[in-house]
């Protein structure tokens, strides 16, 4: 795990960014102290939103709840999103 000061990072960001992407942890301090932990963002899949909505598809109007119905339905559900 790298650790950098705030200011380093801001002069360095791409950098900082492109460790992340490679899946390194990078600490960022300030003062001295832990301020953030910036490192790659995890994998997304669809289920944790088609789960979210479920439980609200029969308490909305019917063209809305068409509308989330159809959302809902071209969820993947493990596949990583990659956006």
């Amino acid at each position: 795990m790298k650790t950098m000061t705030a200011t380093e990072a801001s002069r360095n960001f791409a950098s900082v960014l492109d460790s992340a992407e490679r899946g390194e942890t990078i600490v960022i301090t300030r003062g001295g102290k832990r301020l953030a932990v910036l490192g790659p963002a995890p994998k997304a899949t669809g289920r944790a939103l088609k789960d979210a909505l479920l439980p609200y598809v029969d308490t909305l109007d019917g063209a809305f709840e068409g509308d989330v119905m159809a959302t809902r339905d071209l969820l993947t559900l493990d596949e990583p999103w990659n956006d």
